[in-house]
């Protein structure tokens, strides 16, 4: 008998499905997890009941037909929780991308079309039972991600298993069993059939479960399938792989850690291929903008700012407001943050190096707050120009970046008979009366 103590709510959706007839097992990540003793919210069950029979068990209010095609009902706990409840299914075909399924299996034949063994282990709450066909819990025990039956076959079922395997080797400071990991090899030139979707879709779980995302990152360059996903990341430095283990676990599937770490394995590409990559992958318009600008930054900023950090050198006001401009406010956290993880990356005294990032993002808020920075920052705008007879036009932008280059220089300038005496000066300088 082994117990896993799964949720009073996973045990009340067992209770009722069993007393309906119906076999109850959860299967998954959670029972995967709860072996290793790894919280895990998502319980999830295998059932031999057909969608209908699971929807006239719990009630359409209480259903959400997420997959009916596929056998799944989402069930809602009482706390509102959505438990998916998938027929006991087996596979008729597959293109590497979508499967035909078949209900009427049996729990065993539902385990068999799993990924890898330790995936397919089915845990019965109501009898603390399991049932492990292909030895799951043992390559548990010998941290060790291996396919359910032939490898090859796994992979071309899904051909979402390769990133899904060197996923779970990463998270879990497991190895690939040498066949599946030739399967995935294997599989690597055949993954263009993968809906971008899909690929962002893996790209962020890697990013938001694995403690060293790099390491994952370096094992899809190293077994085929960045060149084929991702190629744009084939153009990142070793560094990204270091600095990339060095920012902290997201906190969740929104926080900002998993943006900078999103930001942090494109920003070297620049803002061109950063963007285009990005919109490849079906990031948001607002993601792309954002990491492409972050990109356009590092560009201008990196060098110099590595440079200064490395050698314990201390930047002039000026100089530091100059950066502080390039990034913006907006973005200083994120880009200083990522700066951090690469240049502690590239040092060999990290402790020192992190000293001094912080240091210098103490003087770089300071400045930030109290420091006109931007042209909105200015003392004049627009109206003041044309007050001052400067016609409007694409000079007008010109100016007003040359006024914000003086006050970067000298934040005293920042007066508007000033800046009005400045501005005169340079439309006249540009041939205009």
């Amino acid at each position: 008998m082994v117990t896993l103590n799964p949720p009073q709510a996973v045990l009340s959706i067992a209770r009722r499905l069993e007393a309906a007839g119906y076999e109850a097992w959860c299967v998954g990540g959670a029972v995967r997890d709860a072996i290793l003793g790894h919280r895990h919210l998502d319980w999830d069950f295998a059932t031999s009941a057909t969608p209908e029979q699971v929807q006239a068990v719990f009630g359409r209010r209480h259903t959400i037909p997420v997959g009916i095609e596929f056998g799944t009902v989402g069930v809602l706990d009482e706390a509102g929780i959505l438990h998916e409840v998938t027929t006991f299914r087996r596979d008729i075909k597959t293109d590497g991308r979508h499967a035909e399924v078949e209900f009427g299996a049996s729990l065993e034949e539902d385990l068999a079309r799993r990924d890898f063994t330790i995936n397919a282990i089915a845990y019965s709450p109501m009898h603390h039972e399991l049932r492990d066909p292909f030895d799951g819990r043992g390559d548990l025990a010998r941290r060790v991600v291996r396919a359910v039956g032939q490898a090859d076959e796994r992979m071309r079922e899904d051909r979402l298993r390769a990133l899904r395997a060197i996923r779970f080797a990463a998270r879990f400071h497991f190895v690939i069993e040498p066949a599946t990991l030739a399967a995935v090899e294997r599989s690597a030139p055949h993954m263009g059939r993968l809906s971008a979707e899909r690929v962002k879709q893996e790209l962020e779980k890697t990013m938001e479960q694995v403690a060293l995302p790099g390491r994952a990152l370096a094992l899809w360059k190293s077994t085929g399938v960045l060149a084929t996903v991702i190629p744009a990341l084939l153009n990142i430095p070793d560094v990204s792989y270091s600095a990339l283990d060095l920012l902290p676990l997201p906190t969740s599937a929104k926080s900002v850690r998993l943006f900078i770490r999103i930001a942090a394995a494109f920003i070297t590409l620049g803002e061109v291929q950063t963007r285009q990559a990005l919109t490849a992958l079906r990031f948001s318009r607002a993601e792309t903008r954002r990491v492409a600008k972050l990109a356009d930054a590092w560009q201008r900023v990196s060098e110099e700012l590595s440079t200064v950090v490395l050698q314990g050198e201390s930047p002039s006001d000026v100089q530091v407001r100059r950066w502080v401009a390039s990034i913006g406010r907006l973005d200083l956290g994120a880009l200083m943050r990522i700066a951090n993880a690469y240049m502690v990356a590239s040092s060999t005294s990290p402790g020192a190096v992190e000293q001094r990032v912080r240091k210098l993002y103490k003087r770089m808020r300071r400045i930030a707050a109290h420091d006109p920075i931007e042209i909105a920052d200015l003392a004049i705008g627009g109206d003041d120009l044309r007050a001052a007879g400067i016609r409007m036009g694409p000079w007008v932008g010109k100016i007003l970046e040359s006024l914000l280059d003086a006050v970067l220089e000298d934040p005293s300038r920042n007066q508007g008979d000033w800046l009005l005496q400045e501005a005169r000066r340079l439309y006249e300088s540009l041939g205009h009366p």
